[in-house]
């Protein structure tokens, strides 16, 4: 299941920038942090994958989900210019910001590519 993010949420969860210089994600799970928006199009046919995927890699990847228009400042602080972009989080290792709706074989990729997880078999 995807999980919305405040920014609070963001800096308990995910990485203090606040109070970190350095990236230190706090998490145990690799994760992707969906920046979307409720007047962009293209995040809603990523939404449908996203949640897809987080019921497909339960206990292996965490979704997040930023709203833009309400977390401005997260949004900000990474630089979001268009959307949806997307934040793949692995653990230990620098997050890799990619642009755009993808499509479901593009995350799977990426996640065994960027998060290090396996494809899950049906």
């Amino acid at each position: 299941m995807t999980e919305n993010l405040t920014k609070q949420d963001f800096l308990d969860k995910v990485f203090d920038y606040e109070n970190e210089e350095e990236w230190k994600y706090k998490g145990d799970t690799p994760a992707i942090i969906d920046f979307w928006a409720e007047w962009c199009g293209p995040c809603k046919a990523v939404a449908p994958v996203l949640e897809e995927l987080s019921n497909e890699y339960e206990g292996k990847v965490k979704v997040y989900k930023v709203d833009t228009e309400t977390e401005q400042e997260l949004a900000g602080v990474f630089g979001i210019r268009s959307i949806p972009s997307l934040l793949f989080v692995p653990l230990g290792e620098k997050p890799q910001m990619a642009a755009g709706a993808l499509p479901k074989e593009q995350f799977v990729q990426a996640f065994q590519d960027v998060l290090g997880v396996a494809p899950v078999t049906a």
